[in-house]
């Protein structure tokens, strides 16, 4: 029978695989051969629409035309491996293609399967299609699968899959690898490979209440073949072993340290391993370390462990920060001291080391059990741990000073912390110049937006096309419109996109066509923008959020490029935070004045909405009054009246929607969240004014708002000088990174900090939010934020309602009292706040830190939430480095109470210290 591509593709595509494989059975192998160039274009060429069908996908039937017609195994992976075919592995008929490879009697099948192996996923990938599909080629070519990343995670997801593909439950785990053929081969790796435990981890998917049973449990299956003989004791146990010291994420750790205690190795084994877990008691995950003193002491109880080994590694562990395995690494070195005198003072040293542990009750306990021995030490190692307990924090000193018969410390002999004054937002980077470079950036823009390459990319885009026309331009941005034709190509999820506006702006410099739809709609909502003042809705898809003003400028430079030779864009900033010097705009307008050109309308006002609030220096003024065109008369108008007067802010909160049954429904999950009202202070003004100042909060939280992701650079460049604003925007998704464990938006406060205005409660609450973020990066934003902000000269908060204090009040005290509010009742976990606010204290922010910290304290003392402990010890700390002597609302009643709870003693320790 003679091969048809047009017969074989009309039978792909209609889901026919046994058609397909029939008609190459039938053919002879010079046919096959002969056909494999038209199978090749076949594929190349056919329509992207087909490829998104499901049942009848044409990819499993053109695997089948691959693996029939390739000449080599080189060729058939290239085909194989183009994306559109890779995605459907899974979904190749595997008998049949191994019927069409054996009907042709290929000896480089096994070749084949190898090199397919090598793009088997990594991670997350639950369908083991793949790997049955790669693992059956290699099989029938008669090879073993190679030991790679990708074949033992597939290798492994199929072993733990406690039910078959059609829903049967499968025999006990351990039964399943003792009949794996590749047993011996492939889980070694395991054990080797970095991060192939969040396997196992996650092998409880899909299991009943999300736990395997006991016949699927991966430690248990592995001590049920060591203890049959199938595994080794000793190999097993070592490959453990070497797995934690290694260190892996805490997920893919969890399995080995479950393995270790089931195998319960014995004291001879632990003391031939003694070294590896000295060291994991040192540098190991909290699981990890805590495993490894349980081992050690085991050894030591049994008189095994070698007292070096012991000291040496107890003086790292005594610094670790989990403060229940401190604890008891001071209660072993103590028994230690009592079981050899002889070296006690070696002991009572390493005990010292615990006397810089940031927490003060560590502190405490090492410098009590120390103190009572003093007696009967020597006075050189008095001298020793005297110099130790310098770095003693709180009222330590003065009591290690009385115990070591030394002098104590002179309060405040240090000076208070003070942090310089901010460096203010780098230049802007130098304009794009050439043809090419702007096209690295526009394909840079398509893999990281930013702020500061939106604005080079569009104003190179003007300048380029007056200066050297349509020629230069075409030649080096064609090929990047042919190669992401995706983020170009205008649909129904991206119509009012940045990039939509900026690929019609292109297509109007390279190549104008005839008619265009796209550059239709964005000329109707650039002419709905100016005389309506409005984006979205009717004859506008542009975003009527901030975001949006980026998208009408690049919609104005597509419509208005090919109509006037613009030299330049006169709202390209100064500063990277957006931020326009006036004398660099009083330049661009005299300059236009002088050569006849007017500036687009929204280009202006977008110049005018980032000038600097500051006094305009006297010469700046004079030259604008000097203008005569329109633009130069609106400019002097703009600093004569002081510019944009600033929005009111007002605090709002949403509630969750609750369910019949009390529960919050799937789309406002989320009990409370503090946002934020915005409204303009005047009427009329520009036609960008009123949509970026008028916010009406929705009724209830929204789920996971991202309508600012990835663009957090822009919504900050549009306002750079109005940040309140701004803040007002981005706070349902600030805060979702601490309500809804969100991450990514935190990296937004460090740029509104580095802008002007005054601090409201959009901007105090988005920063108290992002320090109970869940990801430690977005914390660290906050710090960064919090730190810009207390390095300024008195910012002030002017809210008037809600949690935040009143006017006047410094931003640091209004940040502890929303704080306060939100963690009092878990809306945000205090356990996240402590860490990004000692940072800042140990930054220098001391007193910034102490005005937010007597902000929050009264509140949280009535609630008494977890960590509060901690907060106190933090508030301890603050005021000892400042000499504060405040009196805290709620303080003296928690100090007063009976007791010896954490809590207690850290409002005793605390109020010590503030009352004369």
């Amino acid at each position: 029978m003679r091969l048809d591509w047009e017969m074989l593709d009309r039978r792909a595509r209609c889901g026919d695989h046994a058609g397909v494989a029939r008609l190459l059975l039938h053919a002879s192998e010079a046919d096959r051969l002969a056909f494999g160039k038209a199978v090749e274009a076949g594929i190349k060429g056919a329509d992207p629409n087909v490829w998104w069908r499901s049942d009848t996908n044409p990819a499993p039937s053109y695997a089948l035309a691959v693996i029939g017609t390739a000449p080599t195994a080189a060729k058939a992976a290239t085909l194989l491996m183009r994306r559109e075919l890779r995605a459907m592995w899974r979904m190749i008929p595997v008998d049949r293609f191994l019927a069409v490879a054996l009907a042709r009697e290929l000896d480089w099948l096994g070749d084949l399967g190898a090199r397919l192996s090598r793009r088997l996923p990594t991670r997350n990938n639950w369908d083991n299609g793949e790997w049955a599909f790669t693992t059956s080629v290699m099989r029938a070519g008669g090879v073993e699968p190679p030991v790679t990343e990708g074949i033992v995670h597939g290798w492994l997801l199929s072993l733990l899959q406690s039910y078959g593909d059609r829903g049967q439950k499968r025999p006990p785990l351990n039964v399943r690898m003792r009949e794996d053929p590749y047993l011996d081969l492939l889980l070694p790796a395991v054990f080797e490979m970095d991060g192939l435990g969040a396997d196992v981890t996650h092998s409880s998917w899909g299991e009943p209440e999300g736990r395997p049973s006991p016949a699927h449990h991966f430690p248990a299956a592995i001590v049920s073949l060591v203890a049959e003989g199938r595994l080794e004791r000793k190999d097993i146990l070592t490959a453990v072993v070497d797995r934690l010291v290694r260190g892996d994420k805490p997920n893919a750790l969890r399995p080995f340290v479950l393995l270790h205690d089931e195998l319960a190795p014995t004291v001879d084994e632990i003391a031939g391993h003694a070294l590896d877990y000295a060291r994991m008691l040192a540098e190991g995950a909290g699981p990890v370390a805590a495993l490894s003193q349980r081992a050690l002491r085991t050894v030591d109880d049994a008189g095994r462990l070698d007292l070096e080994t012991l000291l040496d590694t107890g003086a790292t562990a005594l610094l670790r920060k989990e403060k229940t395995l401190v604890k008891a690494q001071i209660s072993w070195l103590e028994k230690v001291a009592r079981r050899e005198p002889g070296r006690a003072g070696e002991v009572f040293e390493t005990i010292a080391v615990a006397f810089g542990h940031p927490a003060l009750d560590i502190q405490e306990r090492a410098l009590t059990l120390i103190g009572k021995q003093v007696p009967r030490l020597g006075p050189e190692l008095l001298a020793r741990l005297a110099d130790a307990a310098q770095v003693l924090a709180s009222d330590l000193p003065a009591r290690a000073a009385e115990l070591f018969g030394v002098a104590a410390p002179v309060a405040g002999s240090t000076g208070v912390p003070s942090l310089p004054p901010p460096a203010g937002p780098a230049l802007m980077p130098p304009p794009i110049a050439t043809a090419a470079e702007l096209a690295e950036e526009v394909v840079a823009l398509l893999h990281e937006q930013s702020g500061v390459r939106w604005e080079r990319v569009l104003a190179a885009l003007v300048t380029l096309h007056a200066r050297d026309g349509r020629g230069a331009l075409a030649t080096a941005l064609r090929p990047v419109m042919e190669r992401y034709p995706a983020w170009f190509s205008e649909s129904r999820w991206n119509s009012g996109s940045p990039f939509v506006c900026l690929a019609t702006a292109i297509r109007m410099v390279i190549d104008a066509p005839r008619h265009d739809s796209t550059h239709q709609r964005l000329h109707s909502a650039v002419r709905v923008a100016w005389q309506e003042g409005r984006r979205g809705g009717v004859n506008s898809k542009l975003s009527d959020r901030p975001d949006g003003v980026l998208a009408l400028r690049a919609a104005e430079v597509a419509v208005h490029l090919n109509g006037s030779m613009m030299p330049m864009l006169v709202a390209t900033p100064t500063r990277v935070n957006g931020s326009l010097d006036p004398a660099v705009l009083l330049e661009r307008l005299s300059r236009a004045e002088a050569e006849g050109w007017q500036p687009w309308p929204f280009d202006l006002e977008q110049a005018l909405l980032r000038l600097p609030r500051t006094p305009v220096p006297a010469e700046v003024t004079a030259g604008a009054a000097a203008l005569t065109s329109a633009a130069g008369r609106q400019f002097a108008q703009w600093l004569a009246s002081g510019g944009l007067p600033d929005p009111v802010s007002e605090p709002f909160t949403q509630f969750g929607d609750r369910k019949a049954n009390g529960g919050y429904t799937w789309d406002a999950p989320v009990p409370r969240r503090l946002a934020a009202r915005l409204r303009p202070s005047r009427d009329g003004g520009l036609r960008l004014e009123r949509q970026l100042l008028t916010l009406d909060p929705l009724k209830y939280p929204v789920y996971m708002p991202d309508d600012f992701k990835g663009v957090e650079e822009v919504l900050a460049m549009v306002l750079p000088h109005h940040r309140e604003a701004a803040a007002a925007w981005a706070l349902g998704e600030v805060a979702s990174m601490a309500d809804q464990d969100q991450k990514g938006p935190g990296r937004l406060l460090p740029l509104l900090a580095d802008g002007t205005g005054p601090i409201g409660p959009a901007l105090v609450t988005a920063l108290a939010y992002t320090f109970g973020a869940k990801q430690e990066p977005d914390r660290a934003a906050a710090v960064d934020a919090f730190l810009t902000l207390a390095a300024a000269e008195g910012p002030t908060v002017t809210a008037t309602e809600g949690p935040t204090p009143g006017s006047g009040a410094t931003f640091a005290g209004s940040v502890g009292a929303v704080l306060g509010d939100l963690c009092s009742d878990g809306t945000v976990k205090l356990s996240r706040v402590v860490p990004g606010l000692a940072d800042a204290h140990r930054a220098g922010a001391s007193v910034a830190v102490w005005e937010l910290l007597t902000a929050a304290l009264p509140e949280l003392l009535a609630a008494k939430p977890r960590s509060l402990p901690d907060l106190l010890e933090l508030a301890t700390q603050v005021a000892v480095t400042i000499g504060a002597r405040d009196e805290i609302p709620g303080l003296a009643a928690e100090a007063a109470r009976p007791g010896s709870s954490r809590l207690v003693q850290e409002a005793k320790r605390l109020r010590s210290l503030l009352t004369p």
